[in-house]
């Protein structure tokens, strides 16, 4: 065993130390101030540590991002559109949209200045759904010795084993219907305390921690404490609020209580229903030696997602850009993608087909004015223009991937195994559960070179399993040219992961030269 002097220990404390001040002045250098002249090889991605750390404390649910999103969005300049609206005559070149659906998925685009029917669109597409548990629609259980409990179903892969001992915390949505208007509302709702964990059963009675890992019967978080019935008085347990047959008359009603009062709302039967999910209530933080780490919940995937956004918002804009820069990020990735807000769904084809519709109207419109006899100069709506436009497009797939792991080296893949805060990942699959091939490696390592980043490679061992992602279903129902990138993480699924904490912004520095180069690069392969 080595031993120290306490002069050495002294000198090491004050090496680590500085190099924790470091850390903590990079991270001081904020990103808020967005420069569209920037270029990519310029980006310093230490200045996306700290703006990462607080979206994913501030926003745990998939509708507090969207809902962070479209605020930021706003505040940029972007026009919101709605489904419901007509879109004619209401896009022209330059401007900047967003769109959502069920609260849930959003998609934002900036058309280009000099953007002509037919151009391209260089798209970013992920999602932002994590591995959860869900209130069922009748939540309130009877009381088990004194505790009330929480009725709860797994979303995805959520009440794995790492959610045991964890401090839980519950958001989401909430549909309010106000008696005196009739009008119905949806409101956000945050608890910013734990008020649930799911307790392990102590190794003395033989059964394991965790027991048979029955996630209905041994899984059922705690909330509260209830022992009314041991009270002499004969006092009754708290009773349903909202009246008989009402929604919250199903909740449990001190649950009921704190949600009312968080949302300022007077009379609980004008709660119709809700969305609510428990999530891991430990903030944000960076860790390690030299705050090299980060670690939190919900990194996958709200590192990518996130990353792809302020893309956007940094994004470079000059009168001589042509084509379009999109982002696209869809709930219900981690069940299938299925749904109506699910990457399988239409949202990102109808969006962009309507949105060329309109800008096409647009340039016709425009052709009219200046020139009597300009019938001809536009072309005409249909696929057509559609069919080119989606020729010219190029899709990124963006997901997070696994970062060599220290302890099981026998999953990595020689030469494919990416290292935390180098930068992001192209995803290869032999089988085509991932969209990269030579042509998009190629493109992209070519991005990566005008962006000066570093692109790692990713792929599984032939005898591991592979995920998938959203890439091969858009590509394959636009037919558009594709590849998957990634941002490594540890410790995927787990209610709590690992990235290092440079990868933010090395994810932002690498889809911000995806955006700002794709049409040049895309030149390069007409020639």
């Amino acid at each position: 065993m080595t031993r120290h002097t306490p002069d050495f220990l002294r000198a090491r404390s004050s090496n680590l130390s500085l190099r924790s001040l470091a850390m903590e002045q990079s991270m001081a250098v904020r990103a808020d101030v967005v420069d569209k002249k920037a270029e990519a090889k310029d980006v310093k991605p230490e200045a996306f540590t700290k703006p990462y750390l607080e979206f994913m404390t501030e926003n745990p649910t998939v509708f507090h991002a969207v809902g962070y999103f479209k605020e930021k969005l706003l505040k940029a300049g972007y026009t919101e559109l709605s489904s419901r609206d007509s879109w004619a005559g209401k896009l022209e070149p330059g401007g900047k949209y967003f769109t959502t659906r069920n609260g849930s998925s959003i998609i934002a685009f900036a058309v280009g200045k000099a953007y002509k029917p037919g151009n391209g669109i260089a798209m970013i597409a992920g999602h932002i759904d994590a591995l959860t548990a869900r209130l069922k629609p009748t939540s309130k259980k009877p009381n088990t010795n004194g505790y009330v409990q929480l009725g709860v179903a797994q979303y995805a892969g959520g009440l794995n084993s790492t959610w045991w001992d964890r401090d839980l915390s519950i958001g989401g949505r909430v549909i309010v219907r106000d008696p005196d208007t009739g009008k119905t509302t949806v409101k956000l709702v945050k608890l910013d305390w734990p008020i649930a964990r799911i307790p392990t059963l102590a190794p003395h009675f033989g059964l394991g921690m965790t027991g048979h890992g029955n996630q209905e019967t041994e899984m059922v978080p705690i909330i509260g404490l209830d022992n009314s019935d041991l009270s002499a008085t004969g006092t009754s347990p708290e009773q349903s609020l909202g009246g008989a047959g009402s929604f919250t008359s199903t909740q449990p009603p001190k649950l009921v209580k704190l949600i009312t009062k968080q949302l300022g709302i007077s009379d609980a039967s004008t709660i119709l229903n809700w969305e609510l999910e428990l999530f891991d209530s430990q903030p944000a933080t960076v860790g390690g030696m030299d705050k090299e780490f980060i670690f939190a919940g919900r990194i996958d995937d709200k590192l990518c997602s996130w990353a792809a956004f302020m893309a956007l918002l940094h994004a470079k804009s000059d009168s001589s850009e042509g084509g379009i820069k999109l982002v696209a990020l869809f709930d219900d990735e981690e069940i299938g993608s299925l749904l109506r807000q699910g990457a399988r769904g239409n949202f990102l084809p109808i969006t962009i087909e309507r949105a060329v519709e309109s800008l096409l109207s647009s340039s016709s419109s425009s052709s009219s004015s200046s020139s009597s006899s300009s019938s001809g100069n536009s072309p005409a709506f249909g696929p057509g223009v559609l069919g080119q436009t989606y020729a010219s497009s190029f899709l990124v797939s963006s997901d997070v991937t696994h970062a060599a792991h220290p302890n099981f080296p026998q999953t990595n893949l020689a030469g494919h195994s990416p290292r935390l805060n180098v930068g992001v990942a192209l995803c290869v699959d032999a089988s085509a559960h991932m969209t990269t091939d030579s042509v998009s490696m190629a493109i992209l390592d070519r991005v990566a070179d005008l962006a000066g980043c570093v692109n790692q490679r990713h792929m599984i061992r032939n005898d591991s399993r592979s995920g998938g992602t959203v890439g091969p279903m858009l590509s394959a129902a636009m037919g558009v040219k594709a590849a998957d990138v990634g941002i490594p993480q540890l410790s995927m699924h787990s209610i709590r992961a690992t990235t290092g904490s440079l990868d933010p912004g090395l994810g932002v520095k690498f889809y911000k030269g995806f955006l700002d180069h794709w049409e040049g690069v895309d030149q390069e392969w007409r020639r």
